[in-house]
């Protein structure tokens, strides 16, 4: 018998390849739970919030693939921002069967309603990265470090969406470049850290929402 998280997926599953033309909607989650032997009431118990808790496994879901796929790698011979490098692009390796479903969540979590949820979901994303990346701070630097790679990560995705390059290799560069700008000049940091803390939306996002 399936657990909540294994039916969440199978729910998931059954809804994405619809998502690009049906959206995130309560009728495309009612289709695609028919599908999957879910009825109307568990439906609502997996997923309560309608469309907005499924987009949100999405992205939760992507980043368990993303943590899953970089297990099996090693790591560790790499630099810090070559660490971040792999798991950007093996969370959008990941996305890339469902591109339109991905665009089609930011623009649900870009809606005034959504936005504290879309910051959360994007805080898991950078924090799941950096985690995997070897990251064990708890100062400033903490926040800063996530901050940094929000503001990467979310132009790497936006870049990425629209990019038909072979492999995405167009958004690999884009990204090498960001980084190579950003996370590698350890200055930055440092001048950072004597600023007032302009990230309280990220460490309000990970100890209340």
């Amino acid at each position: 018998m399936m657990d909540d998280t294994e039916r969440r997926d199978a729910m998931l599953a059954a809804m994405l390849p619809n998502v690009p033309f049906d959206g995130w909607t309560r009728a495309a989650m009612r289709a695609a739970a028919s599908r999957a032997g879910i009825d109307e009431a568990e439906l609502s118990l997996l997923f309560p919030r309608g469309p907005r808790d499924a987009a949100a496994w999405f992205s939760r879901w992507a980043d368990r693939k993303m943590i899953s796929a970089l297990h099996t790698r090693r790591l560790g011979r790499l630099r810090t921002p070559e660490r971040i490098a792999e798991a950007v692009k093996t969370r959008l390796q990941i996305l890339l069967p469902h591109r339109e479903a991905a665009r089609r969540s930011l623009s649900l979590m870009a809606l005034p309603r959504n936005v504290a949820l879309g910051t959360r979901l994007l805080y898991e994303t950078v924090d799941a990265i950096w985690h995997e990346a070897g990251d064990r701070s708890t100062d400033f630097n903490f926040y800063t470090k996530r901050g940094l790679l929000a503001g990467i990560y979310t132009a790497t995705m936006l870049y990425w969406l629209d990019d038909r390059s072979e492999g995405a290799r167009a958004t690999s560069a884009f990204l090498d470049r960001r980084l190579a700008e950003t996370l590698v000049i350890p200055r930055l940091l440092g001048a950072l850290s004597r600023l007032p803390n302009p990230l309280r939306v990220l460490r309000a996002a990970r100890g209340v929402l």
